[in-house]
């Protein structure tokens, strides 16, 4: 058994021990639940940076990335840096996330904010939007084609984006469909943990137009955004290259700098 599904197996009990303490009622009158969300996809549509910063305090392959720091004012720093959105880490047993990050980020910013989680239930959907997501990650890896259906209509009905995140040109295959905003080209192999950026390069010109291309994991440098821009992309996660520094907020704002 690979960490995938291990972490997928994981889900499913901790998913399934939330759903018989909080029932979907609950989630649907919260506060957050009513509020009109920010499109990631039509804010990195008209940036000139497409950053989407990270919040990320580990990670299997990693280990330990940064426990120090308060979620609210990492956000606060990626915002005032410029970036189009945040992604908020909210696994707990293996990334050392909480739903209650997310909440602490959406009351401290403004940006769009994605809920980057493993998702294998609709409930999660309705989670993420009752925290104050805005948009949400699918993995296509874990994920049939009908779930992937399924689930992104339900995130379109109630106001979130929905990223779809690949890793190779089967999974892209099988997933392409008018409910997603986003195609995210995963570049670390999650069996493995191998990071290249070839992969978002080799998937490109395979991704339609009608969808916002991003590029996940391993963009450490100004280079490699500027390269990947001339095969399309308009988005581009970068979690650990900010989080293993003292100060997110700050390393971010030095990076888009060069970047603009």
């Amino acid at each position: 058994m690979d960490i995938l599904e291990k972490i997928v197996r994981d889900k499913r009990r901790e998913v399934a021990l939330k759903k018989s303490l909080i029932p979907v009622s609950q989630l649907e009158g919260s506060v957050l639940f009513a509020r009109e969300g920010v499109s990631m996809a039509r804010t990195l549509r008209t940036s000139r940076t497409g950053v989407i910063a990270e919040h990320k305090r580990r990670s299997p392959s990693k280990s330990v990335i940064n426990q120090s720091l308060n979620v609210a004012d990492v956000a606060q720093g990626y915002e005032l840096a410029g970036v189009c959105g945040m992604s908020v880490l909210t696994d707990g047993k293996y990334f050392g996330g909480s739903l209650d990050d997310l909440m602490h980020a959406r009351a401290a910013v403004q940006i769009p904010l994605l809920r980057k989680e493993f998702m294998i239930d609709e409930y999660q959907i309705l989670e993420a939007k009752a925290y104050g997501a805005d948009a949400i990650l699918l993995i296509a890896a874990i994920l049939t084609p009908s779930e992937i259906k399924i689930f992104s209509e339900l995130a379109k009905s109630i106001g979130l984006d929905v990223l779809l995140e690949v890793h190779n040109e089967e999974e892209l295959r099988k997933s392409i469909m008018p409910s997603l905003d986003m195609l995210g080209v995963n570049n670390r192999n999650l069996k493995t943990f191998d990071v290249s950026l070839d992969i978002s390069k080799s998937l490109s010109r395979q991704i339609p137009d009608d969808f916002v291309k991003v590029s996940e994991s391993g963009i450490s440098s100004v280079g490699a955004i500027r390269d990947l821009r001339q095969y399309g992309y308009q988005g581009f996660l970068i979690g650990e290259n900010f989080m293993k520094t003292d100060d997110p907020g700050a390393n971010a704002l030095d990076f888009i700098k060069a970047l603009s």
